[in-house]
């Protein structure tokens, strides 16, 4: 077997019990054969500012780096006011800039949304999307993946515990693994 594909996970929440984290490393404990989920934590950044760019500050850099060196990126977001959340935006920003050397472009792409509500996400999911258009980023179309009622998605040690939900996103990240050999970068 191959080397599997490194895949930074960026998880739009900083909460430390966040049901989109829990959801990050679940997806990480059953990624099939061909991938290798890292997380890519954004929790340190700084706020982006232009006048950095010549400088920026070491969270920054770290964090570029590390998506420079993925071979796909996995975005599991919640939804804040029917987009992203800011800490999430601030991360594709960083990496992102200045304009013309964005870590992102190319990078095959996910986005999972999780919600408590009845929507999942959708328009997160959606407006995320938006956003890796402008990145350059091949995104997986199916099975789109906006998940709700995640405030009873986990059992007390984590695991998803909702047998329909389980096989739902063993194929997505099936799909996704296809995904990523497809459109991988030389």
């Amino acid at each position: 077997m191959s080397t599997p594909y490194r895949v930074a996970v960026v998880v739009g929440s900083l909460r430390k019990d966040s049901i989109n984290r829990k959801l990050a490393l679940a997806l990480a404990a059953m990624a099939p054969p061909g991938l290798k989920l890292e997380m890519a934590e954004i929790g340190a950044l700084p706020l982006y500012n232009q006048d950095d760019d010549a400088s920026p500050p070491p969270p920054s850099v770290a964090f570029k780096q590390q998506i420079q060196a993925a071979d796909a990126v996995l975005f599991v977001t919640p939804e804040y006011n029917r987009s992203v959340p800011g800490v999430l935006k601030n991360a594709i920003d960083i990496a992102s800039r200045p304009y013309g050397q964005s870590a992102w472009s190319g990078k095959p792409a996910a986005v999972v949304s999780l919600s408590p509500g009845a929507i999942g996400g959708f328009g997160a999911n959606h407006h995320l999307r938006q956003s890796l258009v402008f990145l350059d980023m091949p995104t997986l179309q199916q099975p789109e993946a906006y998940l709700g009622g995640g405030g009873d998605l986990f059992d007390d040690a984590g695991a998803i515990k909702k047998p329909d939900t389980q096989a739902f996103l063993e194929k997505f990240m099936a799909a996704f693994e296809q995904w990523v050999e497809q459109n991988k970068t030389a």
